[in-house]
């Protein structure tokens, strides 16, 4: 750099910078001032006159002079170490806070004023960090020797002649650093000129890297903000708007400039603006980021759904700028999710019903889980309707529906209780219907129908139908009739109903209707083909069981049958009560393995085989024995063994005895009365309760099984005594032991009671709900004794000949004094007959015993164990007629073993009129 105008001789120098410092440095010392720089002195009076003066020049105030020039140092990129000469801090802080982390310090901006002829007139402290060059080297000396490449310097005279001319150039170029070789500047010179009109250059050089990397972020930023699929927005600390891009002006349905310095709440609707505002709140005093809200979209605005994400903005010095946002239009997104959550949804309500009414069956309780299941989820209202042969279990129709098919309403629900609702929806009405409805239409082809609209609705049944007012008062606006199929026939309908401001059924919704109703219909058809059975079986099995039981002489008898409970077919239990002859009566209680319409009918068999082999009066353990080898005759095939167990006992009133035996199954109660009672209990008053006992009998294979001998034991019963015989399922349960029910069932017969009926309902009341759904056969037996006063005779004959006649002689006087004379002829002739056939056969004594009660019965007793054999004689046989005649004049006759020997017996009515 060359320098004009030097008083001292100084030549011209390349190395002139570093020679002047020296002088500079000891003029500030007290030498004698070397004369200025040519322009340097009136240049900065010039310049003082275009710099604003500070507050306290205008005012007047005599500022400090400027210190003396000192050479300076500089840090590694040239900033200087001390304050730059004649700055004053003070001033500078006064104006406010000081602006650190700006842009600023990313893009430093170094100002130097120029003459026309290129010397550096001012050098600021910014270009001294730029350059490296201090102001004290660098001011007086010319501009082009910072350039390193000599090309550039005619470039730059250029520019500089183009700024006298035009007043502005700008432009790039790499000026010389001072220890650090070039640095390339983007430079923007204008053209200054003071109060006498003298013209100054004023430099701007700014760091052309740094530069690039902001022009470049900020193009980043206009690519991402203007042409961003998102809508941006920036808000300030007021949560204002300050910019918004293009895509969110029309999501919004706002022009962007409307945007700018309000907020979401004056921008938006409230609704909308309200839910927005408070996450842009929670933003901005928190700073954590709020990402991914999706809400729906503003009516005023494109119908659909948002994702919003906010975070907090602040510059490099931490202070909040505000928050920035985006929007992104997930109306597609949140669409198709929705769709597979519906769809999940609806797969769930299938999947639902099915597990709820897998194993129902019943029909009216299937038709209100279906009712149920699809309100609220897929309507407001619903109602399921079915043929009458569905919920009675009787077979489909053969033939098209029409006005006349009974239906019944077995299944409601819905979203609200109203009178309304009632007339609509109410359970077991009778529904009637035109042809041409939607009802008769749906029933006649079994096409779904989807009905909107006033005309639609009201074509639902008939005209006129409260039902269809209830219906609009309720704002029904739309419908669906959807039938019930099952074997290809329609069996009922489902009818679900929309209201209020809910969206109308589609075309998904029929068709999701469709498949629910389809997986109903299935089920419904199964309750009935099970209703059906389960009807047939209890007809069976009410057949079966006993139809009247009777009340013998001194015992009191209380029964009770429950068929299994909804879902369990009917099982082969039993009970019967036998009048034995000479007052005795027989109990039975028994069970059949398996369920339905075959446990039933052998059920049947069995009793029948009990009952008969019960009519030879045979010994407890001998009836069972002989029933057990009728089993493989009684069961069903080669393939299907006959299982049962059987509980059998013998009650004599005149010897308070009880012989018991059982076959496998659940043991006998007793229940005996406590001894403070005034009286023993008598037949047909009440039950004084008692101490409970468990007859501990043999237990015996099951009938089928074998293999294990019956046994029986004989009890003495005190008078009034409660003997109970029940099935296992009365007592067992799931998750308890058989002791367990038994238990149970102690407690609440050991209480008193009113009757034995009374008894009997104590019982079931307390039958636990978790028990096992089996049938239920109880029978209870108050033990008493014979009626008083009944009369009774009876003699010993020996086995010959004369005992005849003595019997009939002693039958005559007995039946006189009892004052049944017209019974003496039958009785002499049945008893002739008896005791010769007894003489002929037997050697021992033969006994003879009369019993006037109900009826007339004889009892002849002989030590020969083989029963009589009844046969018909020819017209030419002289014998073999005396059984034949007992049969056909007797009321009643058999034949049981007693003992060694056996007991023909026979009985007479005394009401009939043919024997007098």
């Amino acid at each position: 750099m060359s320098s004009t105008g030097n008083e001292g001789g100084e030549q011209p120098s390349r190395d002139g910078a570093s020679r002047r410092g020296p002088q500079r440095a000891a003029a500030g010392a007290g030498a004698s001032p070397r004369p200025r720089t040519v322009g340097s002195a009136s240049a900065r009076a010039r310049l003082r006159r275009l710099t604003p003066k500070p507050a306290a020049s205008r005012a007047g105030t005599t500022q400090a002079p400027r210190p003396s020039a000192e050479p300076r140092t500089s840090s590694a990129r040239g900033g200087p170490t001390v304050p730059y000469p004649g700055l004053d801090r003070a001033p500078v802080e006064a104006l406010g806070e000081r602006a650190e982390g700006s842009l600023f310090d990313v893009v430093k901006v170094a100002i130097a004023i120029l003459d026309t002829s290129g010397r550096v007139v001012l050098w600021s402290p910014a270009a001294e960090q730029l350059l490296g060059w201090p102001s004290e080297l660098l001011v007086g000396r010319r501009i082009d020797e910072l350039i390193a490449d000599q090309g550039l310097v005619g470039r730059v005279k250029a520019a500089i002649q183009e700024t006298l001319r035009n007043g502005h150039w700008q432009g790039f170029t790499s000026l010389q650093h001072r220890d650090d070789g070039e640095v390339g500047v983007e430079a923007r010179i204008s053209l200054l000129v003071d109060g006498d009109g003298t013209p100054f250059l004023q430099v701007a050089l700014a760091e052309a890297g740094a530069l690039r990397a902001v022009e470049r972020d900020l193009a980043v930023r206009d690519a991402l903000f203007e042409q961003s699929p998102l809508g941006i927005a920036i808000l300030d600390t007021d949560l204002r708007y300050t910019a918004v891009n293009h895509t969110l002006a029309e999501m919004n349905g706002v022009p962007a400039e409307e945007h700018v310095g309000r907020t979401t709440g004056e921008t938006l609707p409230e609704r909308a603006a309200d839910e927005i505002t408070a996450i842009q709140r929670q933003v901005l005093a928190t700073g954590e980021p709020v990402i991914d809200v999706t809400l729906a979209s503003p009516v005023t605005a494109r119908g659909g759904f948002r994702s919003i994400s906010y975070s907090r903005m602040t510059d490099r010095a931490g202070r909040v700028l505000g928050i920035s946002g985006t929007v992104m239009d997930v109306t597609e997104r949140y669409r198709a999710v929705a769709k597979v959550e519906h769809a999940r949804r609806r797969l769930s309500l299938l999947n639902e019903f099915g597990s709820r009414v897998g194993d129902l069956l019943d029909a009216a309780r299937i038709a209100q889980e279906l009712a149920g299941a699809v309100v609220p989820r897929l309507a407001d209202y619903a109602a399921v309707i079915l043929l009458q042969a569905v919920a009675h279990g009787d077979d489909l129709p053969r033939h098209g529906h029409d006005r006349r098919t009974s239906l019944l309403q077995l299944g409601t629900a819905s979203v609200q209780d109203a009178p309304e609702v009632e007339v609509m929806l109410r359970r077991g009405a009778r529904i009637t219907f035109a042809d041409d409805s939607a009802f008769g239409r749906a029933l006649r082809t079994g096409i779904p129908e989807l009905l909107s609209g006033p005309d639609e609705l009201s074509e639902l049944t008939y005209p006129g139908d409260p039902k269809v007012q209830a219906a609009h008062d309720l704002g029904v606006h739309s419908r669906l009739v959807v039938p019930l199929r099952a074997r290809g026939i329609v069996i009922g309908l489902l009818v679900i109903s929309r209201a209020g401001y809910r969206e109308g059924f589609d075309r998904d919704d029929l068709a999701f209707s469709v498949e629910l109703a389809d997986r109903a219909g299935s089920s419904l058809d199964n309750a009935r083909l099970y209703a059906r059975e389960r009807t047939a079986a209890l007809t069976l099995q009410r057949t079966l069981l006993p139809q009247q039981v009777p009340q013998p002489a001194g015992v009191e008898v209380a029964y009770r049958y429950v068929p299994g409970s909804s879902g369990t077919e009917v099982g082969g239990d039993w009970f019967d009560v036998i009048p034995l002859p000479d007052g005795r009566t027989a109990l039975v209680v028994g069970d059949v393995m398996g369920h339905g319409l075959r446990a039933a009918a052998t059920m049947g068999r069995l009793r029948t085989a009990v009952r008969t082999l019960a009519g030879l009066d045979l010994a407890p353990e001998v009836l069972l024995r002989h029933v057990h080898e009728l089993t493989d005759d009684l069961a069903h095939g080669p393939d299907e063994a006959l299982l049962a167990t059987c509980v059998y006992a013998v009650f004599d009133p005149s010897t308070q005895r009880l012989t018991a035996t059982k076959a496998g199954h659940i043991p006998p109660i007793l229940i005996v009365p406590k001894e403070t009672a005034n009286e023993p209990s008598r037949v047909g008053s009440a039950l004084p309760g008692g101490v409970g006992q468990i007859l501990d009998l043999p237990s015996g294979a099951p009938l089928g099984v074998g293999g294990v001998p019956f046994e029986s034991i004989e009890l003495e019963i005190p008078e009034g005594s409660l003997l109970v015989l029940c099935t296992d399922g009365l007592v067992e349960s799931r998750d308890k032991d058989l002791d367990v029910g038994l238990g149970r069932l102690l407690s609440v017969l050991e209480q008193p009671y009113a009757s034995i009926q009374q008894a009997c309902e104590a019982v079931l009341d307390t039958m636990e709900q978790g028990r096992e759904p089996d049938d239920v056969a109880l029978l209870l037996a108050r033990l008493g004794r014979g009626r008083a006063g009944i009369p009774t005779a009876g003699w010993t004959l020996p086995a010959e000949p004369t005992a005849v006649s003595r019997a009939r002689r002693l039958v005559r006087s007995t039946l006189a004094e009892w004052e049944v004379e017209h019974l003496t002829d039958t009785a002499e002739l049945l008893v002739s007959e008896l005791v010769t056939n007894s003489v002929r056969y037997a050697s021992a004594p033969i006994g003879v015993r009369l019993t006037l009660g109900d009826t007339l019965l004889v009892e002849i007793t002989d030590p020969l164990p083989d029963p009589p054999r009844e046969r018909h004689a020819a017209e030419a046989d002289e014998g073999g007629r005396g059984l034949e005649l007992v049969g056909r004049l007797a009321l009643r006759w058999g034949a049981r073993a007693e003992g060694m020997g056996k007991v023909v017996w026979f009985e007479l009515d005394p009401a009939d009129d043919h024997l007098e």
